[in-house]
């Protein structure tokens, strides 16, 4: 398949206009005129994925989080991202990345976290200024309220991790927000919209006070809040192109818990 067909795909649900002004989304590396037979999926683009990448022998990686923010000065290979360029144009390896364009779908990432949790008649949380059904973050509910404690264990099964929390302040919870990634601004717009627990990720510890008593907050680390992205990509692509979701793209982010911990 030839990778502009590829493209048009991920963009028929995420297009770029969807994307932040500040972001970097679309085609970071290659030829929009390649053939490409295997794509590997990711969160992020490392040294160790584009490896993955030439084992696999895929043409194409596909990424939540694009490679290059801002515009690389030279490629003498004294970083991460520089040896990635460099590895990925000797390998014809092509790069794309679907970022917050994807985050502004619906479905996108926020409306995957919902499925998983069972919540219903989701939509936009914060949308954009023209559309109603693009922007961050999704609100909906769960088809019967949950105690509390259920469902931060819930959070806890579904993404299998460690998370931080603030505890709702009632006992039964059924309107939930979520924002995948980075999405403490939205704290003010999930209360004002009647969540009774906002799942997000990278709060600071000022933005979790400042919402106690107000919100349950359950903070989730930020790999691990967009790491169904790879399902989206693939599901959309299955039929297209052979798909590798990357066994070595993983949160570089650890965890020491304390024992005997309840909620």
């Amino acid at each position: 398949m030839i990778l502009q067909d590829i493209i048009n795909i991920i963009e028929s649900v995420a297009p770029l206009s969807y994307q932040e002004y500040w972001d970097n989304s679309g085609l970071q590396v290659g030829d929009r005129n390649a053939e490409i037979h295997a794509a590997l999926l990711t969160v992020d683009v490392t040294e160790s994925v584009v490896d993955e990448a030439i084992e696999k022998h895929c043409d194409l990686i596909i990424s939540h989080h694009p490679l290059l923010f801002r515009g690389l000065k030279q490629l003498t290979g004294s970083t991460p991202q520089e040896r990635c360029v460099e590895k990925a144009i000797r390998h014809n390896i092509a790069i794309y990345s679907s970022h917050t364009s994807m985050d502004a779908y619906l479905h996108g990432v926020s409306g995957r976290i919902a499925e998983k949790l069972g919540i219903t008649n989701y939509h936009i949380l914060s949308p954009s200024a023209t559309e109603q059904n693009v922007g961050l973050g999704v609100i909906g509910s769960l088809e019967t309220p949950m105690q509390s404690n259920a469902f931060i264990r819930l959070v806890q099964q579904t993404f299998d991790c460690s998370l931080r929390y603030i505890a709702p302040s009632r006992a039964e919870v059924k309107t939930i927000a979520i924002c995948g990634g980075a999405g403490a601004e939205f704290i003010p717009v999930a209360i004002a919209q009647g969540a009774d627990v906002y799942i997000t990720a990278d709060v600071k510890y000022h933005e979790m006070q400042g919402a106690c008593g107000q919100i349950g907050i359950i903070d989730l680390d930020h790999w691990t809040s967009e790491h169904f992205t790879r399902e989206i990509f693939q599901e959309l692509l299955h039929k297209q192109v052979t798909t590798y979701i990357a066994t070595s793209d993983v949160t570089p982010v650890k965890w020491l818990i304390k024992q005997n911990e309840t909620i």
